[in-house]
C-alpha cells in the first residue's frame, strides 16, 4: 500500500544477507538486546520490557489482551474503524465485558467518551492511527488522566500504523503497554510487532495466560533475563536483523526529521489529491500525514473500468499499489500509504501525475 516501489532502506535489505546465527548465541543475544534498547527510544519509554514479539502486529495485539484480561474484567474499548472492531473481538474472546465507545468511520473518538464509558474498567484500549480509516486518535490525555485520578484501569494503544511516523510518547501519554508492526513507518517487511509493557502491567499478569507462545512471563525471561537466557521459542533471526537495522536508520535520520518527512509527503499529497477533485475521507484535523483516504472519484473512472481495476493499473504501469476500502467502505474508498521509506516527494509527485494520466 503506498506510491513508489516498496524498496526496504539499503541498510534493511543488507541485513538479511547477514549470516545466520543461532537464537541463544552471544552475539544474536547482544544484538536482540540492542534492538530492545533501540525500540525504547522510538516508543520513548524505559519499560525494559520492550522486545520484537515474534509475529505481526496482530500478535502484539492479541498478546497485550491475552496477559492482561481476565474473564469477566470490563474492557472499554475505541471503535472507529476495522482495528478497534478486532481489539473488541480479541477482548472478548478474553472473557471480558467489553463496553464499545464508538464514533463515525472517519471521525476521531472523543477520549473524554472512553473515560466516562465505565467507573472502573480492569483496561482502556485505542488504536492511535487507524489503518482502516486515516484518522488519529488523540490518545495523550487518557494515561495521563486516569494517573491523575489514581484510577487503576491500564491504558493500551495500537501503534501499529503511527510508530516512526508521528511522534509516539509511551512513558510521556502514561501508557501502559502498546504494540505496532514493522512494515509501517519503520520501513521493515512484516513479521514482527514492536512490543512494550510497562511496571503496572507487570504487576498484573496473568500466570497462564491462555496463549502460550505469548506468554509474557515466559518471554520475559528470554528477552530480558541475564546471564544464559530461557529458551522459549525460536526466533526469527534475519526478521530481527532487519528491524535492528531499520530502527539504526530511523534513529540516523533522527525521529523529529521522520515526522516531519512524513509530515511534508502526507501534506502534499493531500493537497496534490484536493487539487485533482478528491474528497478526502479522514476529519480534518485528524489526518495522518502517512496513510490519506480518500473517496473514489466514481465520475473520473475510464469508461468500462471499476475502482479495482483504476489500481490495477496503477500497480501494474506504474509500481504504485493504494489499498482500497475495507468493511462498508470496500469500493467506495482509497487508502495511500506513504510511510517509511516511500515517504519521499518523488513518490508523492509519481501517484499523483500517474492519477492524472489514468483518471479522465
Amino acid at each position: 500500500m503506498g506510491p513508489g516501489p516498496s524498496n526496504p532502506y539499503p541498510e534493511v535489505a543488507a541485513a538479511f544477507a547477514r549470516p545466520m546465527l543461532g537464537h541463544l548465541d552471544p552475539e544474536f543475544i547482544a544484538l536482540l538486546d540492542d534492538t530492545g534498547d533501540r525500540l525504547r527510544q522510538v516508543f520513548r519509554t524505559a519499560n525494559p520490557l520492550t522486545f520484537p514479539v515474534s509475529g505481526t502486529g496482530s500478535a502484539g495485539m492479541e498478546a497485550a489482551f491475552v496477559n492482561v484480561v481476565r474473564p469477566g474484567d470490563t474492557v472499554v474499548v475505541g471503535v472507529n474503524g476495522v482495528f478497534g472492531e478486532r481489539m473488541c473481538d480479541v477482548a472478548g474472546r478474553c472473557g471480558a465485558e467489553v463496553v464499545r465507545v464508538e464514533a463515525e468511520w472517519g471521525r476521531p473518538l472523543d477520549p473524554q467518551a472512553l473515560l466516562d464509558a465505565h467507573p472502573a474498567p480492569a483496561l482502556i484500549a485505542v488504536v492511535h492511527a487507524e489503518t482502516s480509516t486515516g484518522v488519529r486518535n488523540d490518545v495523550a490525555c487518557l494515561g495521563q488522566q486516569l494517573r491523575h485520578q489514581d484510577a487503576e484501569a491500564l491504558v493500551l494503544v495500537d501503534c501499529v500504523t503511527s510508530l516512526g511516523g508521528i511522534p509516539v510518547e509511551i512513558d510521556g501519554w502514561a501508557v501502559d503497554l502498546a504494540y505496532s508492526g514493522t512494515q509501517k513507518c519503520l520501513g521493515v517487511p512484516p513479521g514482527l510487532s514492536p512490543f512494550t509493557a510497562g511496571p503496572r502491567v507487570l504487576e498484573r499478569l496473568i500466570d497462564k495466560p491462555q496463549s502460550w507462545y505469548l506468554d509474557l512471563n515466559m518471554l520475559a525471561k528470554y528477552v530480558t533475563g541475564e546471564g544464559a537466557r530461557a529458551y522459549h521459542h525460536t526466533a526469527p533471526i534475519s526478521m530481527i536483523f532487519a528491524l535492528h537495522a531499520g530502527l539504526g536508520a530511523l534513529l540516523d535520520e533522527g525521529l523529529d526529521a521522520s515526522f516531519a518527512r512524513h509530515k511534508a509527503c502526507g501534506e502534499a499529497l493531500q493537497a496534490g489529491l484536493v487539487e485533482r477533485g478528491f474528497e478526502l475521507f479522514a476529519a480534518e484535523g485528524h489526518r495522518l500525514p502517512e496513510l490519506t483516504t480518500a473517496w473514489v472519484p466514481t465520475d473520473r473512472l475510464p469508461a468500462g473500468v471499476d475502482e479495482a481495476g483504476v489500481r490495477r493499473l496503477l500497480l501494474e504501469r506504474y509500481g504504485i499499489e493504494i489499498g482500497g476500502g475495507l468493511g462498508a467502505f470496500a469500493g467506495k474508498v482509497w487508502r495511500v500509504g506513504c510511510m517509511g521509506h516511500t515517504a519521499r516527494m518523488a513518490n508523492v509527485t509519481l501517484l499523483l501525475g500517474a492519477l492524472d494520466e489514468v483518471l479522465t
